[in-house]
């Protein structure tokens, strides 16, 4: 358990945007013995292929001896996670301090992402289509970069508002530079302000990033922590990114480390965007998903629906854990804990089950016995009390093609923060729980 934990929180600290964990995944693949998917070739038993979805999402498959038309056994998750993204026009000056203007991405606490060093990670294009990466600041000798927020001794005003409206989301400006030349500083007329043109000859000079480049980019801010293990005992890991990328990892580890040619076909889906809805051509609602599994088969529409009504699939999303501090918010007898094994949701959804997948009893139960059967530890409960909330996964995009869907994942406390908690015993029942789906 230590072994794979000190394994996930490497993982965990390199790969803090969706495009970096899908290219992560697949060198990681292709040492594991996974093909690209090759769209023409027959695939056999025991053959292991993998795709690359728009650099965005990853599809992982190992052949079964049975054919696909029986169905196949399928785990999910998604490797995007909650970001400040920078705006298409995002450079400006204001009283001497330079910003880039961000849309925060996903759900959360506005208030929580200031006053924290920030990393830049991302794509930019140049003219003709070569793509440049960016990962700027997490180095020692990297600049990193910062959201202010106001001193408690002028926040009187400030600290009458809502923790919703304390920041507001115009206020989430990136401070990227202070200062400009001396020969810059008395040209007060130029078109451009001397700090944002200083700013703009940085960027060129150290990045090879031009001011119209800033429009086409992909950037993410995202928190410049790495994980650390937390407590006298270490038993829990903090990190960014838990969700959902402990289940993302684990995932990919129990069809990676599996050996052999299994009976039913196995499938990984590592997707993106599931944080904004889900929509979009690497994420849980796009047809890529239909595409690998019509392409390892050959199989036509009708055999291809055929094939989803046959199968079964864990949606490996995480959940919220019991926190004594905040226990007012959960049914305690209907509550996840840490350190007590991957927790399993019947139903997601929200005050009345409300846009939820509910599992059917017969495959909660089929699970549940394997499980058992492999001495996984796990538990089963919901995501907090019935009228406070609640909220949702990829699972109604997957039942809703005729699979059956049963959520399953890694309980986690400060869900959505910059620096959420685990517990290192629910991560290794996770990779167990996974591997003993496929088994």
């Amino acid at each position: 358990m230590e072994k794979f934990c000190k394994e996930y929180m490497s993982f965990l600290g390199s790969c803090k945007t969706e495009r970096e964990c899908a290219a992560f995944f697949s060198k990681s693949a292709e040492k594991a013995g996974f093909k690209p998917l090759e769209r023409d070739k027959a695939y056999k038993a025991g053959d292991k292929v993998y795709l690359c979805q728009r650099g965005k999402g990853v599809a992982l498959a190992r052949l079964g001896k049975k054919p696909l038309s029986e169905g196949v056994n399928m785990v999910i998750a998604h490797i995007d996670s909650p970001s400040l993204d920078l705006k298409p026009n995002p450079l400006y000056e204001e009283d001497s301090l330079g910003y880039f203007k961000t849309h925060y991405y996903g759900g959360i606490k506005k208030y929580q992402w200031t006053a924290i060093p920030l990393a830049l990670h991302g794509v930019a294009v140049k003219k003709g289509g070569e793509v440049l990466s960016f990962a700027i600041g997490e180095k020692p000798e990297e600049p990193t970069f910062y959201i202010s927020d106001l001193l408690p001794h002028l926040a009187e005003e400030q600290m009458k508002k809502s923790l919703r409206t304390g920041i507001e989301g115009e206020d989430l400006n990136i401070m990227i530079g202070s200062d400009t030349p001396k020969d810059e500083g008395e040209k007060k007329k130029e078109e451009k302000s001397a700090l944002k043109k200083n700013l703009l000859a940085l960027l060129k000079k150290e990045y090879g990033i031009e001011e119209k480049m800033l429009h086409s980019a992909e950037f993410e801010m995202v928190p410049a922590f790495l994980p650390r293990e937390i407590g006298f005992d270490r038993s829990l890991i903090a990190g960014y990114g838990h969700d959902d990328r402990v289940c993302a990892y684990t995932a990919f580890r129990a069809i990676a480390d599996s050996k052999g040619t299994p009976e039913t076909t196995e499938l990984v889906y590592l997707c993106d965007k599931e944080e904004i809805g889900s929509v979009g051509n690497a994420a849980a609602m796009g047809k890529w998903i239909e595409s690998f599994l019509a392409d390892l088969g050959k199989l036509e529409y009708r055999d291809l629906l055929h094939a989803m009504d046959e199968s079964k699939c864990i949606s490996a999303d995480v959940t919220a854990a019991f926190d004594p501090s905040f226990a007012n918010v959960a049914d305690k007898r209907n509550a996840a804990f840490l350190n007590k094994g991957i927790a399993i949701e019947k139903y997601t959804g929200a005050r009345g089950k409300s846009g939820a997948s509910d599992a059917h009893a017969e495959f909660l139960a089929s699970v549940i016995e394997k499980l058992d059967e492999h001495k996984v530890s796990w538990q089963i409960g919901e995501l907090g009390k019935v009228d406070l909330g609640g909220g949702g996964t990829v699972a109604c995009d997957i039942v809703n093609r005729g699979i059956d869907t049963l959520d399953m994942g890694v309980p986690v406390i400060s869900m959505h923060s910059p620096y959420e908690l685990v517990a290192k015993k629910d991560v290794f029942s996770a990779y167990e729980a996974y591997k003993a789906f496929f088994a």
